[in-house]
């Protein structure tokens, strides 16, 4: 008869260990579940998504129901194992069964479970839903009654129990989710998803034509000249100015060249050129580009000149140039042998422009020149220097070498860039 009641109580005592390992294996299942994935299955209809997600809107109930079950069933798991080890071995059966009881609760009861629910914590989650939900209607004054006693405790240590924790990201966050998708999305998406969240961090400086590379008609020219400019110029959009680019009278559209010609049956004259000239859209230097995008779009703009805080032009920037910086260049870039700034020479160096834009050399090979500061290589090279140099020379920057091969009016023409090699790791 005592070994049927014995072995009753081990029965027992087996079934509270599992209930123990269910409440672990939900409470570490239902905390680790993938709050935005939850967020997506329940907008989709997933009614296992549903029943969680009304369960974590109150996580002090939640947590509380299942204290509640794990706490009780551990007491009682406790006392049964302690009245086997009073019949098994007298007096010493109850060190006995505080021990075994212990390992077996920390293996089967705790971390066995909750190891398994952290793996795969929506197929722990959801399934025990259902269970949670019916437990927390029936158990629902008894938790709320403790939920009341613990939360005026927690207010005591100044914590608003009710106030839910925000599940915005930063930008920072975002880009490290956005890589770390693996295979969820393709690297080219995974580009340009990282690029829209680097725009705060890129400003029209930085992608700008500066002013000296701007091509623009001076209306005052000879008219002869002024029409050859026109008739060969291969962009739709012309800059017209008057002696200098700071006193800019407006943008000419190619299709307003030809309105012109269509309308007088003849080549127009200064004054129908200017009248056709569309205003011009100003940029404040500085602008973040994710900010002029924004404005592009709200005062639909797709082109503007960059000034600074006197009004002088400094450059010219393009919906077009923002929209590279997404999704790439959409011409030829120069990881190939050659471009019109860059060329690869045999022994493995460039030969580059002295105007190149630091940020396109970094982005296209890969390189790693300071950006926080000058904008061009020659603007690099002087400010390292602290002088205009003199052909030839020589200056390292990095782990870059730097041999000036050309200097004119002030300002570094074309440089030759050693990029420093690997080292290859040495064989035994």
């Amino acid at each position: 008869m005592d070994d049927i009641a014995t072995s009753t109580l081990f029965i027992i005592l087996g079934v509270l260990i599992f209930i123990s390992a269910y409440f672990s294996g939900t409470e570490t299942g239902m905390v680790s579940v993938n709050r935005y994935k939850l967020r997506h299955l329940a907008q989709s209809g997933d009614r296992g998504a549903k029943r969680v997600s009304k369960l974590l809107d109150r996580p002090d109930r939640l947590i509380g129901l299942i204290l509640i079950g794990n706490n009780l069933v551990n007491i009682l798991a406790s006392a049964i194992a302690t009245i086997i080890g009073l019949r098994l071995y007298g007096d010493a059966g109850i060190a006995v069964a505080t021990v075994v009881l212990t390992l077996v609760i920390l293996i089967f009861a705790e971390v066995t479970p909750k190891t398994i629910a952290a793996l795969n914590p929506e197929r722990i989650a959801m399934p025990s839903s259902i269970i949670i939900s019916l437990l927390m209607k029936v158990m629902l004054p008894f938790v709320i009654a403790i939920n009341f006693i613990t939360n005026n405790m927690m207010r005591l240590f100044g914590v608003n129990p009710t106030e839910q924790q925000k599940d915005a990201l930063s930008a920072d966050e975002l880009r490290t989710i956005v890589n770390e998708a693996g295979s969820l999305i393709p690297s080219r998406h995974q580009d340009m998803l990282v690029s829209v969240l680097d725009l705060e961090k890129v400003t029209v400086d930085d992608i700008m034509v500066p002013r000296n590379e701007i091509v623009a008609v001076d209306i005052n020219e000879d008219w002869s000249l002024i029409m050859k400019q026109l008739m060969t110029m291969q962009h739709t959009r012309i800059l017209l100015y008057r002696n200098q680019i700071d006193d800019a009278i407006g943008f000419l559209h190619a299709r307003d060249m030809m309105r012109l010609v269509t309308r007088y049956q003849a080549e127009p004259d200064k004054a129908s050129l200017v009248r056709a000239a569309r205003d011009i859209y100003f940029i404040p230097e500085g602008t973040p580009l994710n900010v002029q995008l924004v404005k592009f779009q709200r005062n639909k703009e797709r082109v503007g000149l960059v000034v600074d805080e006197y009004g002088d032009i400094q450059g010219l920037v393009t919906l077009e140039d923002i929209l590279e910086e997404i999704v790439g260049d959409f011409t030829t870039t120069i990881t190939g042998t050659t471009s019109d700034h860059v060329a690869l020479q045999a022994d493995g160096s460039y030969i580059i422009d002295g105007t190149t834009n630091l940020r396109e050399l970094n982005k296209d090979l890969n390189w790693s020149f300071p950006t926080d500061g000058p904008k061009t290589i020659n603007g690099l090279i002087i400010e390292t220097f602290g002088d205009i140099p003199e052909a030839p020379m020589c200056l390292v920057v990095g782990k870059y070498r730097i041999e000036v091969t050309d200097v004119d009016n002030n300002m570094v023409k074309a440089v030759r860039v050693h990029a420093a090699k690997r080292k290859r790791k040495k064989t035994a």
